[in-house]
This record gives C-alpha cells, sequence and structure tokens, in this order.
C-alpha cells in the first residue's frame, strides 16, 4: 500500500516522545502533591497526639496535684518558738588578769602575805530563754505578725581550766600558802568577766541575734510581714 504523500514521518517520531515528557511531568507533580498530603497529615497527627500527651498530662496533675498549706496559726507560731528553748545568741570570751592576796595587818607581806596572780581565759554566754514566751507575746493576723520577746540574759560564766595558769604566786616566810586562795580568785575572775561583758553590751547582742533568727524562722513559716515590740 503505496505511503500517503501528505504525512510527515519525521513528525509522528517527534510526538511520541513528547507526549512520553508531558506524561512524566504530570506523574512527578502528582507525586510532590500527594507526598505533601501525606507529610501533612502525618505532622498532623504526631501534632494531635503532643497535644493529647499534653491534655492527659494537665488532666492528671490536677487529679494528683498538690497544693501547699502553712499553719501560721496563733499556737503553732508560738510552739515552734517554744520549742528553741534556751536559744544561745552569744558568746563573749576574754583574758585576763586577776590578782588575789592574803595580808597581815601587822607583818609585811614578805613575811606573812600570800600573792597569786592568775592569768584567767573563761566565756560569758548570753541569750534568750523562749519557754518563758506566752501564747499573749504573739497576735498574728494573716501574714503579719507581731511579737514581744523575753529579755536577753547571761546564761553561764565560765573560767577555760586548760586555758587558765596561774601565773606567779609569792607566799611569806613565816605563813604557808593558802589552798582556798586560788578557788577564790577563779570566782572574783567569773564575775569580773561577767561585768565586763554586761558593760561591753552582750545583752544588746543577744536580742539582737534573737530577732535575727525568730525573723528567719518566721520567714519560713510564710510570713511576709513581722513586727517586734
Amino acid at each position: 500500500m503505496p505511503s500517503d504523500p501528505d504525512v510527515n514521518p519525521d513528525l509522528n517520531r517527534s510526538s511520541k516522545p513528547a507526549r512520553s515528557r508531558a506524561a512524566v511531568a504530570v506523574a512527578l507533580i502528582l507525586g510532590l502533591f500527594l507526598g505533601a498530603i501525606l507529610i501533612g497529615s502525618l505532622g498532623w497527627l504526631m501534632l494531635s497526639r503532643t497535644s493529647g500527651q499534653a491534655m492527659l498530662s494537665r488532666m492528671w496533675s490536677a487529679l494528683t496535684g498538690r497544693t501547699l498549706s502553712i499553719d501560721v496559726s496563733q499556737p503553732t507560731v508560738v510552739d515552734r518558738i517554744q520549742r528553741l528553748q534556751r536559744l544561745e545568741t552569744v558568746v563573749y570570751t576574754m583574758d585576763k588578769i586577776v590578782t588575789g592576796a592574803k595580808e597581815n595587818p601587822i607583818l609585811p607581806d614578805f613575811l606573812a602575805g600570800d600573792r597569786l596572780l592568775m592569768l584567767v581565759h573563761g566565756e560569758v554566754v548570753g541569750g534568750i530563754d523562749f519557754s518563758n514566751l506566752k501564747p499573749g507575746d504573739v497576735k498574728v493576723d494573716g501574714r503579719q505578725v507581731r511579737l514581744h520577746l523575753p529579755m536577753a540574759q547571761v546564761f553561764s560564766t565560765r573560767i577555760d581550766s586548760a586555758k587558765t595558769r596561774v601565773y606567779s604566786r609569792q607566799t611569806g616566810f613565816l605563813v604557808p600558802s593558802d589552798p582556798n586562795l586560788e578557788t577564790e580568785v577563779r570566782q572574783e575572775a567569773e564575775r569580773q568577766l561577767q561585768e565586763a561583758a554586761l558593760a561591753d553590751g552582750i545583752l544588746r547582742t543577744a536580742q539582737q541575734n534573737a530577732t535575727a533568727t525568730i525573723t528567719s524562722l518566721l520567714q519560713a513559716l510564710g510570713f511576709e510581714k513581722i513586727e517586734f515590740d
């Protein structure tokens, strides 16, 4: 059968590759579109799962959560402070030279006297005895509290025997040394130590330190305003 002279063979051959490229392009675009849909679906699914987990977590926390509760009633405050008992707030240490002597009204010291020179190391402890705190000394109003603290006092005056020594001892030729002289000198040393501590303001310092300690305690209990009178 003779070929149609009007049909161009080259045109038929070129149209097939063009259609193939168009099909590939359409398939590629369709694949990209479907991929975008798939990725978006997966992202939405993951986001939904995360949101759901967060919501469940919030619900669980609401069911099992605990709230902070602090008892700031007046009896509780008084009890907490009274538990401190004798609160030692300051220790006053001191080194002092103390002299003691026994003298004869007629004979001179080198014959009948007894003189002792002692280097004393001691400490005086001051603070507040909170067992004396009364319910009326504490007034609570919400997050505010007003206190009347007991007065500071000296708890003890003690001579440190390990750091205290007799510096010199002179006894007359005609008399023996007095065995009670050292004890009497120690007692006098304690009295002088306490006097020196009081003169230096140990009670004032003890009161200030006690106030600072009680303030920290009450702040830990939740009070916002603390006053002392």
